[in-house]
């Protein structure tokens, strides 16, 4: 299986090299030459496989040029009970008799990234290997919250690489702010950046397509590489997880093989969904694709109408990992409905560089009305729903996954479709303690305590133990307090290797 860019279709490398890389040279993302199928017969021998036997199976139709020893290897090393705290890794909830929660959050940072990065340094530094890599491979992050923590867990102390993250000053849980500034490892570095998540993504996009830094950098003996869901070695294992989901509710007796569901995914930079929309093309019975935003809502109005447009009013709201407003994902989605044009892509996208909106097609707009479903909601209706959530089933979810849920509760209402869906639950509830416990008991149940204590009392609300690497934050030292404009995000990279 070759690769090539979104902006440039006659450029064709290997999967390992375009993990290597993490972004085309101009700029584009790297995607399969084609999609691989899955049978109905290999999804159903997929009930009663292990979560690692099924990443294998889907893992090794995209990533051709990995032996299978060393696929085997980079899957036992990422997905371990010890690390997820459940042998299922990606175990299915079932809430009612149409929604399942996909709980993606087990693993060491409780979020969702944990899924594709645990296995991405493993998959990285094999990729070094096979392409006879002696620089040493830069990772450069941008995070809106749960990308930067995940990131640096799963590359600290990593040989060969060093990461640096930014994240938007004001726009992180504190939970998240601190996961990230007690990071402990050699090779990490993490940096505030005034402004939001679009401007630290920005930043460190424009650092991988600065060519007289890059020389800079080569020079040097360092080579840039991207952790961000731009990376398709991110990418490719959140394939995985919808497979297995599905395979589980067959296991469980929810649904026969063939059946089709539904699939709802809380959406920001757009790749969760993306790889929903993959998992789909592969042969995973999936009716309709429900992306929810919350007061961001630039993918509902793009998917609803086929015009992008970030020229709005930022919202800064309690589900923050969805606080976006370019969805770099999207690329690779229009580059394979509009039938790989990467001339098309090119030009949409610099459009949405230099006047910040772009309209696709009449053709690209009705499969985009086919495959989706879209909607969102503002902080409000977050909360009644967490609330909801916990009055009614005894269960308690976080923002995102709250979003998710009214989304589709708004979609049942119009459309009466209870076809079966697996909702992509993204957070641990621990890791926005504060705006859940006030959603459960009003601004009261907060006041004058501490993130700690919070932990303590939404543990004791919802009958949940708190995840052990968000208790042990008490004790860690504050290491990493630097602030930075986003024009000084070059400088921050070039004194973090001291060049």
């Amino acid at each position: 299986m070759q690769y090539q860019s979104t902006r440039n279709k006659k450029l064709s490398v290997s999967s390992a090299q375009a993990i290597k890389t993490g972004l085309s040279a101009e700029g584009g993302l790297f995607v399969p030459e084609s999609i691989p199928s899955v049978s109905t017969a290999e999804i159903d021998a997929m009930t009663s496989m292990s979560y690692n036997e099924r990443a294998y199976a889907i893992l090794k139709r995209f990533l051709t040029d990995y032996s299978e020893e060393e696929l085997l290897n980079c899957i036992s090393n990422a997905y371990t009970k010890e690390k997820f705290e459940t042998a299922n890794i990606a175990p299915v909830y079932k809430l009612n008799g149409s929604q399942y929660f996909l709980e993606l959050w087990h693993g060491p940072t409780c979020a969702f990234k944990d899924m594709a990065l645990q296995i991405l340094p493993h998959l990285l530094t094999t990729a070094m290997k096979k392409t006879n890599e002696t620089d040493e491979l830069i990772i450069l992050v941008a995070t809106s919250g749960d990308t930067g923590k995940a990131a640096l867990e799963g590359f600290k102390d990593v040989a060969g690489t060093r990461i640096m993250v930014f994240y938007p000053s004001d726009g992180v849980s504190e939970i998240q702010k601190l996961q990230m500034i007690t990071q402990e490892g050699s090779n990490v570095g993490v940096a505030a950046v005034n402004g939001n998540f679009d401007d630290a993504q920005n930043g460190v996009k424009k650092i991988f397509t600065d060519v007289s830094y890059n020389s800079v950098l080569e020079n040097n003996n360092f080579k840039l590489s991207s952790a961000n869901s731009i990376n398709w070695g991110r990418l490719v294992p959140q394939i995985v997880y919808y497979f297995s989901a599905y395979a589980d509710m067959v296991k469980g007796n929810e649904i026969k093989t063939g059946d089709k569901i539904n699939v709802v995914v809380p959406t920001g930079n757009f790749g969760n969904i993306l790889a929903a929309y993959y998992a789909k093309k592969m042969g995973l019975p999936v009716a309709k694709l429900i992306c929810a935003s919350n007061s961001n809502n630039v993918l509902t109005d793009f998917i609803n109408t086929g015009v992008y447009n970030k020229n709005r009013k930022f919202y800064t709201t309690i589900s923050p990992s969805m606080d976006i407003l370019i969805s770099s994902n999207l690329e690779r989605f229009l580059y394979d409905i509009s039938d790989r044009d990467d001339t098309l892509i090119e030009s949409l996208m610099k459009q949405l560089n230099e006047k910040g909106s772009y309209e696709v097609n009449s053709t690209m707009k009705a499969k985009i009305a086919d495959l989706f479903y879209a909607g969102y909601c503002d902080d409000d209706k977050t909360r009644k729903a967490i609330k909801a959530c916990k009055e009614e089933f005894g269960y308690v979810i976080d923002p995102h996954t709250a979003v998710a849920k009214v989304v589709h509760d708004e979609y049942i209402s119009k459309t009466g479709d209870i076809t079966k869906t697996v909702i992509a639950s993204t957070a641990s509830p621990f890791k926005f303690n504060q705006s859940v416990l006030i959603a459960l008991g009003g601004c009261e149940t907060v006041a004058g305590k501490d993130e700690f204590a919070l932990l303590d009392i939404l543990s004791e609300k919802s009958g949940m133990p708190i995840p052990y690497s968000l208790a042990e934050l008490k004790n860690k030292n504050r290491i990493f307090d630097l602030v930075c404009d986003k024009e000084q995000m070059q400088q921050v990279v070039s004194d973090f290797l001291n060049i």
